[in-house]
């Protein structure tokens, strides 16, 4: 039976009855299975919308492929289904998920500062830089600035020249907005604001970030040349929305020594090369870093890309005494970027998390609005034309301008979150088997603490050991818990388990 903490309280309805919702809160928690069916969808960790999976699951003999047993989710296990976490990243979506995607992010990102995770601690003296890379403007925005001296809010946007825009209106803004203000981001001329190139400019950020990194890499060749070693920069950087609706980009860079003799190796570059060096360095690709995008189809028209003018760079560590405090610290820089992982257009204010198609595009692109025409010129720009019938245009399209269609829905914005290069560190995959092989080894001490026998945990997965692997034959039965109840029971009993899980570590801490 289910202890009282287990089930929300009831809610009475008018009359005495008690709500469907109740009724199977009360079902689910006074079933004989009751704590079966908790063991099977601990799994899940709380998530809000888990994968229902039917089929086969085969238990198989390593060494013969002799299938030693099998079971169906339909009779073997509670509900009939497996349960598995979605895996969103975005808090917008699932935020359970959301919370074990940015814990994995921290350790990824922290462990090339540190070490650990399979990363030598000895890149803890190489010099590293915490930068981050902006847009360039395309048209004058409302905004919230500090003053440096005094830290006050200052006005928006002063100008002594009340010269009008070509549209008769006064580019200038008095207002002190607050830090939630609406107009925010907002362009102070909606005619005036370059709305093609911001979209283009979303499209194009991961090629400009790619280029600057070969810039990078070029500017260390006469480093390499004056100290006789091979360098290699290594970088792990996540994309943010500013307000106005364009990306951009937080990367932490650490400057190694390459081994012609191990590639993988990760060794320090040499004490003459300081952090201040690499600063400079990274400075200086991103500002001589541009290019042009190809024409678009019927005209000669194209868009520069390049960086826009703020750029801040910020030194992780001192390499020397000379060099003075850090400005941030390994671990403020790791969970900064972590917690950047896990968001998406929310500060646009854009309330669409799929993908669009005509009938949306066409909902949502209002002409008097600021995100209203990103999302116009997005879909418009990624229409194929007419003029492109040949197999080889249409294919140059869609790795192009076509892109932009794709990804109305982040307007234009197309690549990963979160990235890295490839021997910064861990990968996201080594932290998801890892964490798979905690639970298959801390999996008895959790029985245990439920009260469990061994038969009642037959229905959850098992992963592989040396002798023997699961090979599973599942379809999709559908995503979400069955009733909200179930959703209740199981996101109260993941809240439990975290509680539980952090008492633990502050013992631990205190002990």
């Amino acid at each position: 039976m289910a202890t009282a903490a287990t089930s929300p309280s009831l809610r009475t309805l008018p009359g005495g009855r008690i709500s469907e919702h109740d009724r199977q809160l009360l079902r689910r928690a006074a079933s004989p299975d009751h704590h079966r069916w908790l063991a099977h969808t601990a799994n899940t960790r709380g998530c809000i919308r888990p994968v229902r999976l039917t089929g086969h699951l085969h238990t198989v003999e390593k060494d013969t492929g002799r299938i030693i047993s099998s079971r169906h989710t339909v009779t073997d296990m509670p509900d009939g289904v497996l349960y598995v976490p979605c895996g969103d990243r975005r808090t917008s979506i699932c935020p359970p998920c959301a919370e074990t995607y940015r814990a994995d992010t921290y350790q990824l990102i922290r462990a090339g500062l540190a070490g650990g995770k399979g990363v030598p601690t000895s890149v803890a003296s190489h010099p590293a830089v915490f930068a981050t890379v902006t847009a360039p403007s395309f048209g004058p925005v409302h905004s919230r600035n500090l003053n440096r001296r005094t830290g006050k809010v200052a006005p928006c946007r002063m100008r002594r020249d009340l010269t009008p825009c070509p549209h008769g209106k006064q580019l200038i803004c008095t207002a002190r907005h607050t830090d939630n203000h609406p107009s925010l981001g907002q362009p102070l001329c909606l005619n005036c604001y370059d709305h093609a190139h911001h979209v283009v400019w979303n499209a194009w950020v991961g090629e400009l970030w790619r280029r600057t990194m070969i810039a990078l890499g070029r500017l260390l060749k006469p480093l390499e040349r004056q100290h006789g070693v091979q360098l290699r920069v290594s970088y792990g950087k996540v994309a943010e929305y500013q307000r106005r609706g364009v990306v951009h980009f937080h990367a932490l860079i650490r400057l190694d020594t390459r081994d012609p003799n191990d590639p993988d190796a990760i060794l320090p570059p040499p004490a003459a090369i300081t952090t201040q060096t690499l600063g400079e360095l990274v400075a200086a690709a991103v500002t001589t870093t541009a290019f042009r995008t190809p024409d678009y189809p019927d005209t000669s028209h194209s868009w520069p890309i390049t960086w826009g003018r703020q750029l801040d760079v910020r030194p992780i560590r001192s390499t020397s005494a000379s060099e003075g405090a850090p400005d941030v610290s390994t671990d403020a820089v790791a969970a900064y970027l972590a917690k950047y992982a896990t968001k998406a257009t929310e500060p646009t204010g854009l309330p669409v998390t799929g993908r669009m198609n005509g009938e949306t595009a066409e909902y949502y692109s209002d002409p008097d609005t600021h995100l209203g025409r990103l999302i116009a010129y997005a879909w418009q720009l990624g229409t194929l034309p007419s003029s492109q019938t040949t197999e080889q245009q249409c294919q140059d399209w869609h790795d192009t301008y076509g892109r932009l269609r794709r990804w109305t829905h982040m307007l234009g914005f197309g690549g990963h979150f979160a990235t890295k290069s490839r021997r910064y560190s861990t990968t996201h995959k080594q932290l998801r088997a890892d964490r798979r092989e905690y639970q298959r080894t801390s999996r008895t001490d959790w029985r245990d603490r439920q009260g469990c026998s061994r038969d009642d945990l037959s229905s959850t997965t098992e992963t592989d050991t040396d002798a023997v692997s699961i090979v599973c034959d599942l379809t999709l039965a559908g995503i979400g818990w069955n009733t909200t109840a179930d959703a209740e029971l199981a996101t109260s009993a993941a809240m439990r388990a975290r509680e539980y899980r952090r008492a633990v570590k502050q013992e631990r801490q205190i002990a």
